[in-house]
């Protein structure tokens, strides 16, 4: 469905990116910067603690793998929409972005993806070891590869703009190869559904999902790729979906899996990636 992990989700970000003009690239990467920082607070804190790693390492082995996965995709959806918050012209901006996750929750992606990152360099450190000396093992991990301040949280905006690009791509790696999912339908969030506006039909108009006549001066529904549709059409449609029945542009949706996708491919047309919100 998606060639190339979403054509290549770090190359993606970088063509949206181009967009912007010197001041909003600048503002753009001070936050990012700032978010980065942020993480590698996070990611500080829970090494240097053995009391805060315990408890995390503990939550996060409760988690099945499917919770896991979930784990990552609320970590890297709210990482997407701070983007493509960013990348909204002033005057669609008038909503602020997702609240962040829990401290918690935050902690645990953080160690999660990091434990993934030791495991791809060389997973015997992990297998050989007891959980007991996974704070030792990741720490002395990190301080030579991950976290140095050079290239991660202290790196200039252009670089802190690459290495966002690159966490976004090994996550969505990560969610792609732990949940699956492939060729599932997903509903419209409710609340998407709710917002969408009334209008009045023209007449002429053909209803693409029961082929009948909108008749002129009647209510019907308008999706935010401007096509029309009866309105029992529509919530039925959307009921099962959370695509156009035209155009396929998808409306936002509770499935985080899908609501990446969305992201992506809303952040791939401002970069000139896809055509109309489809990745090609």
């Amino acid at each position: 469905m998606m060639a190339n992990s979403i054509n290549s989700t770090d190359t993606i970000i970088m063509a949206a990116l181009s967009t912007l003009s010197p001041p909003h690239h600048s503002h753009l990467s001070d936050s990012i910067s700032a978010l980065l920082r942020r993480h590698l607070g996070r990611l500080v804190s829970l090494l240097s603690s053995p009391a805060l790693f315990a408890v995390t390492l503990r939550h996060l082995q409760s988690l099945s793998l499917h919770h896991k996965c979930l784990l990552i995709a609320r970590h890297l959806l709210s990482s997407l929409t701070i983007l493509r918050h960013a990348l909204l012209s002033p005057s669609e901006a008038a909503q602020p972005p997702a609240a962040r996750m829990k401290l918690r929750d935050l902690d645990a992606a953080l160690l999660l993806l990091l434990l993934c990152e030791l495991h791809h360099h060389d997973r015997r450190h992990l297998l050989d070891a007891p959980p007991s000396r996974w704070r030792a093992l990741l720490a002395a991990y990190a301080s030579s590869a991950v976290l140095r301040l050079s290239s991660f949280g202290g790196c200039s905006g252009g670089e802190a703009l690459v290495q966002f690009a690159e966490s976004v791509r090994r996550c969505w790696d990560l969610v792609r190869v732990m949940g699956g999912g492939e060729g599932r339908a997903a509903a419209a969030a409710a609340a998407a559904v709710v917002a969408l506006p009334s209008v009045s039909a023209g007449g002429g108009e053909e209803c693409a999902i029961c082929r009948e006549e909108m008749r002129e001066g009647r209510d019907v529904c308008e999706l935010p790729c401007n096509h029309l549709f009866h309105w029992i059409c529509i919530l039925r449609w959307l009921e099962k979906t959370h695509t156009c029945p035209c155009c396929r542009r998808r409306l936002p949706t509770d499935d985080l899996r899908r609501e990446i996708e969305r992201l992506l491919e809303e952040i791939a047309v401002i970069g000139g990636g896809c055509e109309h919100g489809r990745i090609q």
